[in-house]
């Protein structure tokens, strides 16, 4: 790990770590290429941008939980070279049901490069800390559909209010986010804007 990079939960603590892409509950279905733990890593700066939003939630009883934080290079690689494979649909049904796996790089589900590759951005949500269950957001993560846009008004008013919750947390301790997908969120200032990193997670 480069200097400038630390575990998550070095800097966040009660960090729940459930890193999709290290096993096999992810929309292709296999460990990813890169993923050699269950671990958060992210930079620095982000780690204690995250720590800030955690520390706002404890006060009403409720923590984060991480699904990606950085992810090297050859990941991004090897989601590309599964996308050009049309007969690989094992997990359509549970995250890509109304999108031809044809169109994914089209409307912008996939791409060649990723934002996580440098280091500051981060995939979560929200958890009740006194049964670790997750707060109910209107759809499950990495569902590739507009239903995952936070302006989406097919959610509920409850599920609408939980994104909004954790859009305004993130921002408050200095992220953005995306329009696309109500769990992504990046560092406003982050350290490596133009750098793509390909060191493993572990």
């Amino acid at each position: 790990m480069p200097d400038g990079f630390a575990h998550a939960t070095d800097y966040v603590p009660g960090l729940v770590q459930e890193i999709r892409y290290f096993g096999d509950n992810n929309f292709v279905g296999r460990p990813i290429d890169g993923y050699e733990a269950p671990e958060c890593i992210l930079s620095i700066e982000a780690a204690e941008a995250l720590a800030s939003a955690q520390e706002a939630l404890s006060e009403f009883g409720l923590g984060l939980k991480v699904f990606d934080c950085y992810r090297p290079q050859r990941a991004v690689t090897n989601f590309a070279e599964w996308a050009r494979d049309p007969d690989d649909t094992s997990r359509m049904a549970d995250y890509y049901p109304n999108v031809p796996k044809d169109e994914l790089f089209e409307r912008g589900y996939i791409a060649e490069r990723s934002g996580h590759s440098r280091g500051s951005a981060v995939d979560l949500t929200i958890i009740d800390l006194a049964t670790s269950e997750e707060i109910d957001m209107g759809s499950g993560y990495d569902l590739f559909d507009p239903l995952s846009w936070p302006s989406d008004l097919r959610p509920t008013a409850d599920q609408r209010a939980n994104r909004m919750l954790l859009q305004r947390v993130m921002v408050d301790a200095g992220f953005n986010l995306l329009d696309e997908e109500w769990w992504h969120f990046w560092l406003t200032e982050e350290p490596y804007p133009d750098t793509y990193f390909d060191f493993l997670v572990e």
